[in-house]
């Protein structure tokens, strides 16, 4: 079927936005369609509200996950992969990923279609949450994880494969490098140009929105060649091209930041972790290889009180796949309990990244109304000690919301 409307272009990271753009749309498996339509709803009001008549979304849906294994006979379909790569622009409903056999990451995959390189997870506490630490507004945290690679690009042989076999007898006659008979093997690779690439996107976006640090976060004293590399990597990066705008931990020693200037600095992976909970406060913008960035955003999500109030974006220089930063919760499936708020922040961050920034401080007010209000969803009603809303309900109230601010 015809969608009327016309492609939003991304350009070597600018965004084009027509007044009518088609955006693609994947419900997700589990609690994936509730939280899908529910901020689908919400943008859609809060466009209305923001542009009357003269802007308005076209949705397109795209089939990914189990449905799709149902009506085409595969989780990908080749038709959604084309899509993908002529619009560009997608918001994702979270899709399942078989642990041990099977397929391998969706998420990942169309991540790698498009090259969308940066993961960005913007956590920060919302009054009203139940946080477990003494003073969670202090938690302010923009997280920008590498996405396309370290382990995650799922370069991995079972132990008992032909591959793997032929492996370690590689390592052991080339190399010196005993492995048992019985180890599978992974592969981190980490390159110099993606390092670089994110940690210019990182640092012109902490420039820009007026943040106060830059942290790279990595286990370069154990993994020297690949995540040591990304911490010198991007050190380089910072040093070379942002020299006259940003100033190192090193050369500041215990003097206060200048006026003006930008903090760059570097935390071990295990001690960033705990730094977070002792002192959120001294942390701003965190860049991370891959693994490291998805262990931190969701431990950063625990000390707001709920990670499914977290979205995300994935951005590259051709386009962009919003998402929640949960997973698929089978278990609330159907059964309309899941809070949608995480999905409806993925689809702010699309505003933002659209030029739509008014639609966009819409729904953040009404979130924030919402949970002062103590109208909210299961997850939070229960710490409130009030009687929740379903998945529809709760959009119903942020709808209500926009309508009237």
């Amino acid at each position: 079927m015809d969608i009327d409307g016309e492609k939003i272009v991304v350009d070597g990271g600018v965004w084009r936005t027509p007044n009518r753009p088609i955006i693609l749309y994947i419900e997700g498996d589990g609690i994936g369609p509730e939280v899908t339509r529910a901020a689908m709803r919400v943008v859609d009001s809060a466009v209305e509200r923001a542009y009357g008549s003269s802007r308005k979304i076209s949705w397109k849906k795209v089939l990914a996950g189990w449905e799709a294994e149902k009506e085409k006979g595969t989780r990908f379909p080749k038709e959604t992969e084309e899509a993908i790569m002529q619009y560009k622009v997608v918001l994702k409903g979270p899709l399942e990923t078989p642990v041990g056999e099977g397929w391998r990451s969706l998420n990942v995959h169309i991540r790698m279609i498009l090259d969308l390189y940066a993961n960005i997870r913007p956590v920060k506490y919302m009054r009203g949450l139940q946080s477990p630490l003494r003073n969670p507004e202090k938690v302010d945290l923009i997280i920008f994880r590498e996405n396309t690679d370290d382990i995650y690009r799922g370069i991995e042989w079972k132990h008992d494969s032909q591959e793997a076999e032929t492996l370690r007898t590689f390592l052991r006659e080339n190399l010196g490098v005993e492995l048992e008979d019985d180890t599978g093997i992974g592969i981190k690779p980490m390159g110099k140009h993606k390092t670089q690439r994110i940690t210019r996107l990182a640092l012109r976006y902490a420039l820009n929105n007026g943040r106060r640090s830059v942290t790279i976060m990595h286990k370069g004293n154990i993994m020297k060649y690949t995540e040591g590399a990304f911490r010198e990597w991007a050190y380089e990066v910072a040093k070379n091209e942002f020299a006259d705008r940003i100033i190192t931990e090193e050369t500041l020693q215990r003097n206060p930041v200048p006026i003006g200037k930008l903090l760059v600095n570097d935390r071990i992976a295990d001690n960033m972790f705990q730094q977070i909970i002792t002192r959120p406060e001294s942390y701003d913008v965190i860049l991370a290889p891959n693994l490291n960035g998805d262990y931190i955003s969701d431990a950063a999500g625990a000390l707001i009180g709920d990670i499914g109030v977290l979205g995300g974006a994935n951005i590259g220089d051709l386009g962009g796949m919003f998402e929640a930063v949960h997973g698929t919760a089978p278990k609330y499936a159907g059964k309309n309990l899941a809070n949608p708020t995480g999905m409806i922040r993925g689809a702010q961050l699309m505003l933002e990244f659209m030029g739509w920034n008014e639609a966009s401080r819409l729904i953040d007010r009404a979130i924030d109304r919402s949970i002062a209000d103590k109208k909210v969803t299961q997850d939070l009603a229960r710490y409130m000690g009030v009687e929740y809303l379903g998945t529809k309900e709760y959009s119903d109230v942020l709808t209500q919301y926009i309508a009237s601010s």
